[in-house]
């Protein structure tokens, strides 16, 4: 089974946002950079599969030169090879532009089944995968929390996946889809494992495919600017008898915060 990996390059959590001076984008300069969590998952997910089922593992990512940190990360966790889509313009590109570069990269390679992590940790548009599969012509399913390829209950026919989604209210949906799909991962649907030394040692050794983005690609969006919230702590006081307050309570949730 050939599986593909999508994983993103992001700041790190732990790292505060400083924007650059355009203040349409962070100091990239300045900032720590870490694998996407859901993208993790994704990955566990595909390493699984791969020792229940053979095949390949390839990690894919679409960004600038230094998002091969995080593919010899994904690589010495297990994965088999990498492509990376090299561009210094996806490193602030929409979901869209992602998307299409990805598509671009692996329409010759004829993967079984695509994986990506639900959203990012920076953007968090979560619609990435969801249109990488429009441009594959592939199905997809959202918000995985279980993997099954057949032969299994639901999925008879070789060649086909069956999945478990979480939906609203504690609901969850288990549909059957044909191969090759495309499948956005859930955080936490499995646990992570970590590089060995033996995995940091071989990563070196392992094949990472540049390749460019194309040129007759841009993008849908433009980032106008951005801002860091600020933190303000305000009290006010409602007087009156408990009546009129409850009333004026309840006019400001509707009017003011708008929670009601």
């Amino acid at each position: 089974m050939k599986i593909a990996v999508c994983i993103k390059q992001v700041p790190s959590r732990d790292w505060q946002p400083r924007l650059n001076d355009t203040g349409t984008w962070i100091r990239e300069q300045d900032a720590s950079f870490e694998m996407n969590e859901p993208d993790a998952y994704a990955l566990e997910e595909g390493l699984r599969l791969k020792e229940l089922h053979g095949g390949e593992v390839v990690v894919c990512s679409a960004g600038p030169a230094r998002v091969v940190q995080v593919i010899r990360e994904a690589l010495a966790r297990g994965a088999d090879r990498a492509i990376h889509v090299d561009d210094e313009r996806l490193a602030q590109a929409d979901a869209f532009l992602v998307g299409e570069a990805l598509a671009s990269a692996m329409r010759d390679e004829a993967f079984d089944l695509v994986l990506t992590g639900l959203q990012s940790d920076d953007q968090g548009l979560a619609q990435t995968g969801v249109l990488l599969a429009e441009r594959l012509g592939w199905p997809h399913a959202t918000i995985v929390m279980e993997v099954k390829i057949a032969p299994s209950p639901g999925a008879e026919q070789t060649g086909a996946v069956r999945v478990k989604r979480e939906l609203e209210g504690g609901w969850f949906q288990w549909i059957a889809m044909p191969l090759p799909a495309v499948l956005t991962i859930q955080s936490g649907i499995n646990q992570l494992r970590y590089a060995t030394l033996k995995g940091i040692m071989g990563a070196k050794k392992k094949e990472i495919r540049a390749v460019p983005m194309p040129e007759a690609l841009t993008p849908r969006f433009k980032i106008v600017a951005l801002h860091a919230p600020e933190k303000t702590k305000t009290t006010q006081m409602l007087t009156g008898t408990p009546a009129d307050a409850a009333k004026e309570l309840v006019r400001r949730l509707r009017e003011d915060a708008r929670v009601i």
